[in-house]
């Protein structure tokens, strides 16, 4: 296993992400207590490679904390932003009559897909971690952190069937949707580091879960 340091510039990346939720070097504190999770858990005979696990792992813990704080300011922007979702959901829902997903809101707005789950995000009711869920009659005290599950992505039943199925399409393929899903990285950079546009990525990546979810539900 390299040098943990190694990754501390992928922890900062996550977290300047997310600092408009919150304060920047508190959530790099957390990502590195994400990282030190994944150097705690990673099996280095895994197919998957140590940053894309490390990410998973980061990430996670980052969100866990963004959803547990309690002085979360919501910026006007975000605010405004949220409206005008709100309003394209509507219309997109009436078209496709279904839920619109966050590729397809980023499009029709002509907005980053990370400024549209930010804000989407930001909708969430926040309870702090240590909020009571106790039970007066039961005389039980029980907080919410306290009915959190311990859950491992890497051995979830349904997230080894998805990873299986991604090693049988063709290695573009795999790169799309490793770097959308697993790094991060928006349709607008995956498509310069494809030398290709945006749009292109768009539609490719619709193709891709599509076929993946016939494969799944096969």
């Amino acid at each position: 296993m390299e040098n943990i340091l190694e990754y501390e510039k992928l922890v900062n990346k996550v977290a300047h992400k997310y600092s408009s939720f919150s304060n920047f070097e508190d959530l790099c504190q957390q990502g590195m207590i994400g990282l030190i999770k994944a150097v705690n858990n990673y099996k280095p005979n895994e197919k998957t490679k140590f940053s894309s696990y490390a990410y998973l792992w980061i990430k996670g813990e980052i969100l866990d904390y963004i959803r547990c704080d309690k002085n979360i300011k919501i910026s006007k922007d975000i605010i405004s932003l949220n409206k005008e979702i709100t309003l394209a959901t509507e219309i997109l829902r009436n078209r496709l009559d279904r839920e619109p997903t966050i590729s397809e809101l980023a499009f029709f707005l002509e907005k980053d897909e990370h400024e549209i789950e930010k804000a989407i995000l930001s909708r969430e009711i926040v309870l702090s971690c240590d909020y009571s869920l106790n039970n007066e009659d039961e005389n039980k005290n029980v907080s919410l952190y306290d009915t959190i599950p311990y859950y491992e992505k890497m051995y979830d039943a349904a997230y080894l069937d998805l990873y299986n199925e991604l090693e049988k399409l063709p290695q573009e393929e795999q790169e799309i949707i490793k770097m959308h899903y697993f790094e991060d990285m928006t349709q607008s950079e995956i498509s310069k580091k494809l030398g290709t546009n945006q749009v292109n990525i768009s539609r490719k990546e619709e193709k891709i879960l599509t076929k993946l979810n016939k494969s799944l539900a096969a």
